[in-house]
């Protein structure tokens, strides 16, 4: 591992790449403190704990930005409204043929697209920022805003702004990772937004309990077998056999050779996780405005916990590991190159009957891995409702899934473009 670090900087364009995904991921952490103007800091985290979301709904949402939720600071939006964009508009290309259409065209119809995103995240981000001003500002959390000597409504109006404003940023920086440094931008934020959480977790875990060393013990004990496990599904493929039919081309025999599909057994990868998350917590997202309506609260805190969030989780999740599998795994598209190629199946005859036999292996693989997850995700959920133990909320199934989904993507990212340079990667 240390050798494939120190040969990834000695090529100057990964050098590159790690060191810009490096200093956004330093930019990002520094907009989760930065306090936006009206708000007082330490006013916002008595308030913040004093009304008990600790344990409620906002509890994951803050654990998505990194804690900036609870200090109301410039990047408290987090990266949510960006991922809830594009959640819709994966699902409309499935139903809206003029989509599906922009879709197929390529870079272009990409740009398009990713556009349309774009202005789609401005509209959930602005909703998301007044929703937060009315919620903070009700009564349940009492926080005075009147810090800059303005009238409210300018206040409120600067407020909104920079919380704008710092989706907007969170967003580009999420884009600029993707393209211009390692691994996926929108993930890595995530996975640096769990990580920021984790010292105070275990802090809060020892000493919110009586026996809370022990269950601590135990926790990272678990955590520590559960990951290998983790990494095996995460890596875990069917590989369907190929064979290249001989052809003559002028006076040499070309083909004829044995390859093999690689179908993952978790094609998704961590995104039906995410995709999961965002929409269970989208009804918390749309209660901030109405704080002192009890029925709202209540139905957000049960989409958010208990036994309805466990069932819709493993719902949800099995659902999006199938709808993401058919989208970046075409099977026609495969049968039909491998037709042009001459490429097919032993035992199988091109063409319709290629396709429907690897979608046969897709729906066989991807429901055991999908499985996988859910109870990953769920479980230690559940664990929670009965511990009550801060380090299992904050580092459990959902976070540890993406965790280690998002390192092992960025790892085999570094490891193929090591290999184009001639270095020896990280996996042996």
């Amino acid at each position: 591992m240390l050798k494939g670090i120190a040969n990834a900087f000695r090529v100057k364009e990964l050098r590159e790449k790690i060191l810009i995904t490096v200093g956004i991921l330093v930019i990002y952490r520094f907009g989760a403190y930065l306090p936006i103007p009206g708000i007082p800091f330490r006013g916002m985290l008595s308030a913040y704990q004093t009304a008990g979301d600790t344990n409620g709904a906002l509890a994951v949402l803050n654990l998505f930005s990194g804690g900036a939720l609870s200090r109301m600071s410039v990047f408290a939006l987090g990266i949510m409204p960006y991922i809830t964009a594009q959640i819709i508009f994966q699902m409309m290309q499935a139903v809206i043929p003029s989509l599906q259409a922009l879709a197929q065209e390529g870079e272009s119809g990409q740009r398009k697209i990713t556009q349309y995103t774009r202005y789609l995240t401005v509209a959930l981000a602005t909703i998301n920022a007044i929703g937060y001003l009315f919620l903070y500002k009700s009564s349940m959390y009492g926080v005075d805003f009147s810090n800059l000597g303005f009238p409210e409504w300018i206040e409120s109006i600067i407020i909104v702004g920079v919380l704008l404003a710092g989706a907007m940023i969170i967003m580009w920086l999420g884009e600029v990772m993707t393209q211009r440094g390692i691994g996926n931008g929108m993930s890595l934020i995530i996975f640096a937004n769990i990580m920021s959480g984790l010292p105070m977790a275990l802090i809060q875990s020892m000493q919110g309990a009586e026996n809370g060393v022990v269950i601590t013990i135990i926790t990272i004990l678990v955590i520590l077998i559960i990951i290998p496990i983790i990494v095996f599904i995460e890596r875990g493929q069917r590989r369907i056999p190929i064979q290249y039919a001989k052809r003559v081309v002028g006076r040499r025999i070309m083909g004829g050779q044995a390859t093999y599909l690689p179908v993952k057994v978790n094609t998704a990868g961590v995104v039906p996780i995410i995709f999961a998350s965002a929409i269970l917590y989208f009804p918390a997202q749309l209660a901030v405005f109405f704080p002192n309506v009890e029925w709202m609260q209540n139905f957000a805190n049960a989409i958010s916990s208990g036994w309805v969030n466990w069932v819709l989780s493993v719902f949800l999740i099995v659902f999006f590991a199938y709808f993401y599998t058919s989208m970046v795994f075409n099977p026609d598209e495969t049968a039909d190159q491998l037709r042009k190629a001459g490429g097919f199946i032993p035992g199988v005859r091109p063409g319709a009957a290629t396709s429907k036999y690897i979608k046969d292996v897709l729906n066989h693989i991807t429901l055991p891995g999908a499985i996988f997850m859910a109870i990953i995700a769920v479980v230690p959920s559940i664990v929670f409702a009965f511990t009550n133990n801060s380090l299992i909320q904050s580092f459990g199934g959902t976070s540890i899934l993406i965790m280690v989904g998002v390192a092992m993507d960025t790892i085999s990212q570094l490891e193929s473009q090591l290999k184009m340079h001639n270095y020896e990667g990280f996996f042996k």
